[in-house]
């Protein structure tokens, strides 16, 4: 990598999360959108931020989602997104502490009020800078 960002992408058949991160694991923008408006916002982060990789995880919906994202024209690598969901439920609360009487009941029995698709991404695109080994690496 060249010094540009890694794009990580968490695919799902309703909604794929995404998340920009600077080469140092830095969180430039994350969100969620649905599989068909991917193409458009991916040409939105591409002219915005410099991207040198697109990290797809590899879960449901994989396939599909890396048919647009072969369109990029970008070195695509797949990461293996085990326990990414459990993972991202962990960071969406240490950003987003419990208030009030939730505060008593432990965080492992909570869930988040909002999809975290987004904070997938984060760690899928934070497993690639961390390892920077792919598999199935197409450019």
């Amino acid at each position: 990598m060249a010094g540009g960002c890694v794009l990580g992408v968490d695919p799902g058949t309703a909604k794929v999360g995404y998340a920009v991160l600077d080469p140092a694991g830095l969180v430039l923008v994350r969100g969620i959108v649905p599989p068909r408006e991917l193409s458009e916002l991916l040409a939105r982060l591409a002219a915005a931020q410099t991207i040198d990789v697109v990290a797809l995880g590899s879960g449901t919906n994989a396939r599909q989602v890396r048919a647009i994202l072969e369109g990029m024209g970008l070195p695509l690598c797949s990461i293996d997104e085990r326990e990414t969901t459990l993972r991202a439920r962990a960071l969406y609360f240490a950003e987003h502490p419990p208030h009030g009487w939730r505060r008593i009941i432990p965080i492992g029995l909570q869930l988040p009020p909002v999809p975290i698709d987004d904070y997938a991404a984060v760690l899928i695109a934070r497993r690639y800078l961390l390892r920077r080994e792919c598999r199935n690496m197409t450019s």
